[in-house]
């Protein structure tokens, strides 16, 4: 009797410890998962035909303005595209595109300021955003004497977001852009927040007023994609895009 008393003891010892190891180990596993989840694409993405534009560990694809190089400031840090504070310029997918949907995780440090441009033309003499509409990326708390088509994710200087659901700095958000048919379309956090026909009298005028030259903005060719330099630390992820 005393044997199997001894021997259920250790055997009920072992269970206890297995159950106690098994517990310890699934935090770490679940965290790996997790982590696992940014910048891949699911097998319905791959299905449908979505690409990657960034892997989380190079920064192969892209390069700046008129240059062959990326410039200094941009860095992969953590699986995310990193620009820290005092960067040297902004950073372009070196791929043109005319009618996509495009995917991006983004987050803002305090007081931060950047942006996402697109149908980009690298034209010699010209500013980069003399051709490309923007979608505003900000730190909206941080201002609060901007016109509302200057906040988080407007049409930059144009057309503001409605609803607006930018989370805070240091918090991430999803952000989609759609270009179909002459319509650009922002996306933030499951809600469309901005739709616009780039391919009307009320368009024309609305550039005519602005700041940018009408003779090389958003021209409905193919252009490249751009991460915006506005001197502050952001991170980006998840980049993806398909053609539509």
């Amino acid at each position: 009797m005393k044997n199997k008393g001894l021997i259920f003891t250790l055997r009920l010892f072992t269970i206890l410890s297995i159950i106690i190891a098994a517990g310890c180990g699934a935090p770490a596993e679940k965290n790996a998962e997790v982590a696992d989840e940014h910048n891949v694409l699911t097998d319905e993405e791959i299905t449908e035909g979505w690409m990657l534009m960034f892997d989380g560990t190079t920064l192969n694809g892209w390069r700046g303005y008129l240059r062959p190089d990326v410039p200094d400031g941009w860095i992969v840090e953590d699986g995310t595209i990193f620009l820290e504070e005092g960067g040297d310029g902004d950073i372009m997918f070196d791929r043109k595109f005319l009618e996509f949907h495009l995917k991006v995780d983004w987050k803002i440090s305090e007081g931060g300021n950047s942006g996402i441009f697109y149908l980009i033309q690298e034209l010699e003499g010209r500013r980069l955003w003399h051709s490309a509409p923007e979608l505003q990326l900000l730190d909206n708390d941080a201002y609060t004497d901007l016109n509302h088509n200057q906040y988080a994710p407007a049409l930059y200087d144009l057309v503001p977001a409605s609803p607006q659901n930018t989370r805070p700095a240091g918090e991430w958000n999803t952000v989609e852009v759609i270009i179909k048919d002459k319509y650009i379309i922002h996306r933030q956090n499951g809600e469309e927040v901005v739709r616009v026909s780039i391919d009307t009298p009320e368009w024309d005028a609305m550039v005519e007023e602005s700041k940018f030259p009408s003779d090389v903005f958003a021209e409905y060719v193919p252009g490249y994609i751009a991460l915006q330099d506005h001197g502050d630390q952001v991170w980006f992820r998840n980049l993806k895009i398909i053609e539509l």
